[in-house]
């Protein structure tokens, strides 16, 4: 056992990193909030001012403001359903024993290693683009007018490119916990007269519970700042119909240069995601103590 003095010890050496991982995270947050009170446009160098609470005022009565919320919650709430659902259903299939199922996995997992501009891209070259994109030339085959997924439905655009994304994460965990099921209880069931779907609702999905919830909570932290594929396929637009919370504050700062407000949207931003945190944690993560 760990005797006083070493326990001393072993705080001091790995104090250091602590503190510095505290300074890389307050220092900027610190420094945000001083921003998010005063008037500073970088167009305007030298004329800050302290203006108080003002910033926050402007960026939450802001229209755009209420539909970027909505759009972070549709966004986040639609690559949930998409991954939990089709993570499941890879997760059943890829557990078959079939050949070659170790490269199977391989090539399940991989998108997952793609950097989110690179796969926004190609989604919006190669597949979405309303003239040469595999989609259009899909439609044509069948007679159908070529649809421009980016400009007609951007927010679902942006739902199937992260979805992509995120469904081999999704499939992976829930694959580990689905090798973990008792093969036994399965086998009585189905000895019992259990069908497929009685087995997979009473015994599969019960089981995969704390794996789903851990899906849940991981992906839902990533999802509220989704940024890049935003940026790289719809600019937020058209006007602002997928726009979330964090391509507002960019455009806030970086396309309108007021440091303030933008300052003060990504604090609202931060509580906001903390808010989201909390409520998940409570409502879904009691699955992990069972």
């Amino acid at each position: 056992m760990a005797t006083e003095h070493s326990k001393t010890a072993a705080r001091f050496m790995i104090s250091p990193a602590v503190l510095l991982l505290l300074g890389w995270m307050i220092v900027p947050l610190a420094m945000t909030i001083y921003f998010s009170f005063l008037s500073y446009n970088l167009l305007s160098p030298g004329t800050e001012k302290f203006i108080g609470f003002l910033n926050y005022e402007f960026f939450l009565t802001d229209p755009a403001f209420i539909e970027a919320m909505i759009n972070t919650f549709l966004l986040v709430g639609g690559v949930l359903l998409i991954t939990v659902i089709g993570g499941i259903a890879v997760a059943l299939l890829v557990d078959q024993p079939i050949w070659g199922q170790g490269i199977v996995r391989i090539l399940i997992i991989a998108p997952f290693f793609i950097m989110p501009t690179v796969s926004a891209l190609v989604w919006k070259n190669m597949f979405m683009n309303p003239v040469n994109g595999l989609f259009a030339h899909a439609a044509k085959l069948i007679g159908l007018p070529p649809f421009d997924f980016l400009s007609q439905a951007p927010l679902m655009s942006i739902i199937l490119i992260v979805s992509w994304q995120w469904l081999p994460f999704s499939a992976l965990i829930l694959i580990t916990a689905l090798q973990s099921l008792d093969q036994e209880q399965l086998e009585a069931a189905e000895m019992d007269g259990a069908g497929a779907v009685s087995r997979f609702v009473y015994i599969v999905l019960p089981h995969l519970a704390r794996a789903i919830t851990v899906v849940i909570l991981i992906q839902t932290i990533f999802l509220l700042s989704v940024f890049a594929e935003i940026l790289v396929t719809t600019n937020g637009g058209p006007g602002n119909a997928s726009t979330n919370i964090t391509y507002l504050v960019y455009a806030q700062s970086l396309l309108q240069f007021d440091v303030g407000g933008g300052s003060a949207g990504g604090i609202v931003a931060v509580i906001l995601a903390n808010i989201v945190a909390i409520f998940l944690m409570r409502m879904i993560g009691k699955n992990l103590e069972t």
